[in-house]
């Protein structure tokens, strides 16, 4: 693993986010930004259709940026990626393979690419390490989402191995933060109970109904923790090796549950659904190839979520659904 110093990056150099209006892309570009980058590239996904790989060739062609930050990806919760398993699997393929294909052939420097820990095994051995991956079985209600996922870091290492590009992969655990997708049916676990505990006590709700058993074990990093930690990879990391990029600390859906629940205010009783799935019992990153090169998270949780709900109450009228 190379821990020596790559170089900073070039603050002029013209800097692609793709995904730059979703939760990851937007941290990364409010991060750039505060960074001192001056020729920063995005377009929306009605702009440009990433899963078209000649618009995705013209669009290279045309901007030839020298950065490539690969967050662009079709993303759910527990509920969409059971559903929708095809499209999760085939969408972001297309997305990955012809993004990395056009920064390789327009001569893009440095690429990232950013997975998700739900690549690893559902068994894996805890806090799991990088290793752990193709280890075991994946945990079944994301299994589309996480081949795609794998396949990108395979893509990175194919491309390193034959081209001799410099592009790296970083795998994060659970997200939050501003800009989060707050939607009923295709939230994540944060988003969704901020969503639920704030509607119930807009409401009175006397009680407050969650999934599963409350026992599953789960780290969460705040967006801007991640964008900091993709700037610092760029900077400091040059490997074939994923990166696990997370807190090295979790805590059980239950206890978020109640964090969330006093943030917002709600005073009502918790349920537990125990005919819902839980999901991988626990999840929780080895973080020791990140904190060895010299990085490490600084928002605690709680914090995080308190930011996080006075985003949301100020956005209740227009977050996506």
């Amino acid at each position: 693993m190379t821990t020596q110093r790559v170089h900073p990056l070039d603050r002029d150099a013209v800097v692609y986010v793709a995904g730059h209006r979703g939760l990851v892309g937007s941290a990364l570009w409010r991060a750039l930004g505060e960074q001192g980058f001056t020729r920063l590239v995005g377009r929306s996904s009605s702009e440009l259709d990433l899963r078209d790989r000649e618009a995705v060739r013209a669009f290279f062609s045309a901007e030839r940026p020298q950065v490539v930050l690969l967050a662009a990806a079709r993303v759910g919760g527990i509920l969409a990626n059971a559903t929708y398993p095809a499209e999760f699997l085939s969408d972001n393929l297309r997305i990955q393979v012809n993004v990395m294909d056009a920064a390789r052939e327009f001569g893009a420097e440095r690429l990232l690419f950013l997975g998700s820990s739900c690549i690893y095994p559902k068994f894996a051995p805890q806090p799991i390490t990088e290793d752990s991956l193709l280890t075991g079985p994946l945990e079944p209600t994301n299994d589309g989402y996480a081949i795609a996922k794998i396949a990108g870091i395979f893509q990175v290492q194919a491309l390193r191995r034959q081209y001799g590009v410099r592009y790296i992969s970083a795998m994060p655990t659970n997200l939050y933060g501003p800009g989060d997708n707050f939607g009923l049916q295709s939230s994540h676990v944060l988003p969704a109970l901020i969503r639920r505990f704030h509607e119930a006590r807009e409401s009175d709700a006397p009680v407050v109904t969650c999934w599963g058993t409350g026992t599953p074990r789960r780290e969460f990093l705040h967006v801007d923790d991640l964008a900091a930690a993709c700037l610092f990879l760029l900077e400091n990391y040059d490997d074939d090796s994923t990166v696990n990029v997370g807190t090295g600390e979790d805590v059980t859906i239950r206890e978020m549950a109640e964090l969330v629940a006093d943030v917002v205010g709600y005073r009502g009783v918790i349920e537990w659904d125990t005919d819902k799935p839980d999901g991988t019992p626990r999840k929780l990153l080895d973080v020791s190839r990140l904190s060895g090169l010299g990085w490490k998270a600084r928002i605690p949780l709680d914090e995080g979520v308190r930011q996080t709900y006075t985003w949301f109450r100020d956005h209740v009228t227009d977050f996506r659904h």
